[in-house]
């Protein structure tokens, strides 16, 4: 009966998604068609095909998996009366037919053959195929690329030595022998050498001063390029070629807060500036900001040569700032190689207060859960961020409310917070320091209290696509104030739980965790990939100042800080993300992540608050949070959740398709794989040992739908994860080919799991 429910429920979303698909020619007019295919063919491999069909002036309605036009299926869905809310509502959130224009797709033809061109292949030519059938039109390109224009050799000849270094130097030159006569990448190495030349002070300088000379070889397909200034630059006694090559360094920088204001004709406005270190800050009535957190995040120095590539690192810099909204840069020449530097900044709104609340269904209990968050970006008038969180959630088990409140408080400076050190240098670093304080506390009916205090300082910087957080420390202390009878006889005396987990125990880490990047926002449609990686380490210092000073061990065998044990572990984890683009509205992304966690020293296990837990909404989705593993380890079905399911190492790998639907909702079909394993074969974790000969059998299998809800600002998503390789039941059960009930989980989470 399960099994027919759970075939009726994929029968039923194939039948909607078929439906959606019929009728779609309903709203085109007669003696027109629908653009229902575009297809590109080409015969070289030189150029992608992801690549040309950004050239594309029309191409058809969106699809899910190529196949359904849901978009269009749900405008074709409302009726030709639009006067009718019902229709309105459902052309609004559905997308209207694509229309064949004869015209688009005669100057896509030209766009194509262009690009074609620009690449190197200069007798390249694009024909077009139209096929008119039942109103749809589908439309197949045929480009027809013909032998490229190769390099045979590059010079380059600038009557300028600095200029000429910089255009000559091989390693960094985008242009090399053999490579396609490109176009754009000859367009690149002008704004290359440019860009360089613009950083060591030429301000007046631009990449339409750099000029090519091409000679083509007769018969050969290959070319000899040589670059030059243009003519008229050529005469360094010229007073233009003497203003072009002129350095300039910057006098001043100012900063004016508020710019529209300080303008205004009104003599009575106040105004007030303030210097520094020959920066100075303009700003009308009581000051909004201080100068020194401007200059913290300022690039372009007074008394420096002028440098291009400060200024895009002083809007970054500035733009972080949670109290600023925009910010535009301008320079003045005031005299000879001399420019003042205006920076016009309007503050943002500082203060902010948000709110969720959520209804939560655990195995049969009916609960509820809030936070609170308050944000001050500016709360000392030096563009600093208060952050105020307050958690709650409780929820009934047998008449009893199992709680789980707390909070916690950071204190972002944008800059450095070092004691001792010097300004200069403080500023060289260009990062941010956060301050933090947490405390969180459990109670859970039957079985324990416990209370979590933590604090710690951490230092953030952000490098383009790069961000370094360092934990400087952070200490938890972890307290159970409490911990039932019934529950230590029945799960800790007799060792079905670790008891580790349940002790009074201290945490002092430090650690460090970055992310990169190589998602171009210039190029959203090419394949990208993110990796995110930590590494942190706890106890290392106690441990060796309790050998230093010879403190003798407690009883059992550790040592202690205010008769604590404090953990001593090695933790690391690497992520890696690929998105696969093929257009606006489809992907595929593949994700994998590997954890390990080692205890040693002081400790036999690592805190159960760091070891890993495998399942749930970004984990292996045909399980709940933290039901999977560790290993073939069996969960203990008398509990509600089982405190046994943790590991030491940890394994995920997930491939999903996303594609758009319609209006705001996106679809996604995915496979998940992996599971957790221990280090150390523990008593209470059977089965939970990793071992090089078993671990691949280990290795939990789910498949599942979802649908995500992008609201631009947050994406809301639901899964359905099912399970497929289970390696916990026994070796026939364990591929579920017809699936139960219980083999399925249902996920809510904001945001994508990978």
């Amino acid at each position: 009966m399960r099994n027919k429910r759970i075939r009726l429920l994929i029968e039923l979303m194939v039948v909607v998604l078929l439906l959606m698909g019929c009728n779609t020619t309903k709203f085109v007019p007669e003696g027109e068609y629908l653009l229902d295919k575009v297809n590109i063919n080409i015969d070289t491999r030189d150029v992608k095909k992801i690549e040309l069909k950004e050239y594309l002036r029309q191409t058809p309605n969106a699809s899910v998996f190529g196949l359904f036009r849901t978009s269009l299926g749900i405008y074709s869905l409302a009726g030709r009366d639009t006067s009718k809310w019902v229709n309105k509502m459902l052309m609004r959130i559905g997308e209207e037919p694509v229309i064949y224009n004869p015209a688009l797709t005669e100057i896509s033809s030209q766009q194509l053959q262009l690009y074609m061109q620009n690449k190197g292949f200069l007798r390249a030519k694009v024909e077009h195929k139209v096929t008119l059938k039942d109103k749809k039109a589908e439309v197949e390109y045929q480009i027809f690329s013909h032998q490229p224009y190769r390099i045979r050799n590059y010079s380059v000849q600038l009557n300028y030595p600095e200029l000429q270094a910089i255009a000559a130097d091989t390693s960094r030159s985008l242009i090399r022998q053999g490579m396609l006569f490109d176009v754009d990448i000859l367009d690149a190495e002008r704004e290359r050498i440019t860009s360089r030349f613009r950083q060591t002070g030429y301000y007046n300088f631009s990449k339409d001063f750099l000029v090519y000379s091409a000679d083509s070889i007769k018969n050969t397909h290959q070319v000899d390029l040589s670059m030059q200034l243009r003519d008229y630059l050529n005469n360094k006694n010229d007073s233009l070629s003497q203003i072009i090559f002129r350095k300039f360094y910057v006098r001043n920088v100012f900063f004016e807060i508020n710019p529209a204001e300080i303008s205004t004709p009104d003599q009575t406005q106040e105004k007030d500036t303030v210097w520094f270190r020959n920066f100075a800050m303009i700003t009308p009535r009581k000051q909004i900001i201080k100068i020194d957190a401007l200059v913290q995040n300022t690039y372009i120095d007074p008394q420096s040569l002028y440098n291009d590539a400060n200024i895009e690192k002083t809007y970054s810099g500035l733009n972080s700032l949670g109290a600023i909204k925009f910010v535009n840069i301008g320079f003045e020449q005031v005299d000879t190689g001399l420019l003042d530097c205006h920076i016009s900044i309007i503050p943002g709104k500082a203060i902010s207060l948000s709110a969720e609340v959520e209804a939560t269904y655990t195995d049969g209990y009916w609960g509820g859960a809030t936070n609170l968050n308050l944000v001050n970006r500016n709360i000392f008038k030096g563009a600093e961020t208060l952050s105020l969180q307050a958690h709650g959630a409780y929820e009934l088990q047998e008449n009893v409310w199992a709680q789980e409140w707390g909070g916690q408080i950071g204190l972002q400076f944008p800059r450095v917070v070092l004691p001792f050190a010097s300004y200069d240098f403080k500023r060289s670093l260009r990062a941010n320091t956060e301050f933090s304080g947490s405390y969180y506390y459990q109670f859970r009916p039957g079985e324990f209290r416990t209370s979590n205090l933590g604090t710690g300082i951490k230092y953030l910087l952000n490098r383009r696509q790069y961000t370094h957080i360092f934990d400087l420390f952070e200490v938890n202390y972890v307290y159970f104030p409490e911990i039932f009878q019934a529950f230590r006889d029945s799960f800790l005396s007799t060792g079905i739980f670790n008891s580790y987990n349940y002790e009074n125990h201290f945490i002092m880490r430090m650690g460090y965790s970055g992310s990169a990047t190589t998602f171009n926002p210039n190029q959203p449609l090419r394949n990208y990939h993110t990796m995110r990686y930590s590494i942190e380490t706890a106890g290392n210092i106690l441990y060796g100042l309790d050998h230093l000073l010879g403190s003798h061990p407690a009883e059992d065998g550790t040592y202690r800080l205010f008769n604590i044990a404090y953990a001593q572990y090695f933790k690391t984890e690497y992520n890696l993300t690929y998105h696969q683009i093929f257009d606006d509205n489809n992907r595929f992304v593949y994700h994998a992540g590997l954890g390990v966690a080692i205890p040693y020293g002081n400790a036999d296990a690592v805190p159960y608050e760091k070891r890993f837990f495998s399942g749930g909404a970004n984990s292996v989705r045909g399980w709940s949070e933290s039901t999977l593993g560790p290993g073939i380890y069996k969960r203990i079905n008398t509990q509600r959740r089982d405190f046994n399911q943790t590991g030491d190492i940890k394994l995920d790998m997930n491939m999903e398709y996303r594609g758009k639907l319609f209006w705001l909702l996106e679809s996604a079909v995915f496979m998940d794989a992996g599971n957790i394993w221990t280090i150390k074969d523990y008593d209470t974790q059977q089965g939970g040992v990793f071992k090089w000969n078993s671990f691949i059998n280990q290795i939990a299998v789910a498949y599942g739908v979802g649908l995500r809800f992008d609201f631009s600002f947050i994406v809301a998503r639901l899964d359905i994860g099912v399970k497929l390789y289970d390696p916990v039941l026994k070796r026939s059960d364990r591929w579920r080919v017809s699936p139960q009930w219980n083999d399925v989980a249902f996920h809510i989470a904001i945001g994508y799991p990978f």
